[in-house]
């Protein structure tokens, strides 16, 4: 069984999760607990966590810390493997979720700043769900995104593919994404600056209307389209 934590507020659902184990293992003394790191997050551990059992030990109790975690210390030269790596283990977790749930042990899965997408679909298999985000201020509403667009401005294609990332974890649609920068690209056409010539500003938003289209016309994950698409500014 799943019970779920996650909110845009780290700290406090951390915080939480982890009075959640130590309140579960004053009440059951004899709990085994395990916790399982992002990086340990392999088809046999997961499996493991779900079917593990035993004579003396009739349930576990295990942490599964941050599976949707990104690295925000990519570096060019390792990025396009870094992201499958990353892209692996996420995967991997979500092919064990059915069993994850049906698992007679308690499953707890700590993911802060769970993007909404993904949230929606383990809620939907969560015995409890637990959430903690930040009161909203005006400051601090989602919407115009400065940094993503600035990143596309100065042309850093670590410092866009890092926006991106951060907005999609931060639960933004990417086709939110795709107008800011296509807004942006548009912008730059008028307002050329050292970074972008006219020209190239033009190609920038041919391309990224050529993506939105190709993203449409193949069923692509238009997400996965904007972080391969830092590569090319």
């Amino acid at each position: 069984m799943i019970y779920l934590f996650h909110g845009s507020d780290v700290e406090k659902t951390r915080a939480k999760a982890f009075e959640w184990v130590a309140t579960a293992r004053a009440k059951e003394p004899n709990l085994a607990y395990v916790r399982l790191a992002h990086e340990e997050l392999t088809d046999a551990a997961l499996t493991d966590a779900a079917l593990s059992g035993g004579l003396f030990v009739r349930r576990l109790l295990i942490l599964i810390d941050d599976p949707f975690q990104i690295s925000k210390n990519t570096v060019m030269d390792t990025r396009c493997q870094s992201e499958d790596d990353e892209k692996s283990v996420s995967n991997v977790f979500e092919e064990h979720l059915d069993i994850l749930a049906a698992s007679d042990n308690a499953i707890i899965i700590l993911a802060p700043k769970l993007a909404a997408v993904k949230a929606k679909i383990l809620a939907a298999k969560a015995k409890m769900e637990y959430k903690y985000d930040k009161p909203t201020t005006r400051e601090e509403m989602r919407g115009f995104n400065l940094n993503l667009v600035n990143a596309l401005a100065i042309r850093s294609h670590e410092k866009l593919w890092l926006e991106i990332n951060r907005a999609l974890r931060a639960g933004d649609a990417p086709e939110m994404l795709h107008g800011l920068l296509h807004w942006k690209a548009r912008d730059l056409i008028e307002k050329s600056n050292r970074a972008w010539k006219p020209a190239e500003a033009r190609q920038l938003s041919l391309a990224l209307i050529s993506l939105l289209q190709s993203s449409r016309r193949g069923g692509l994950d238009l997400a996965l389209s904007l972080e391969k698409f830092t590569l090319s500014i």
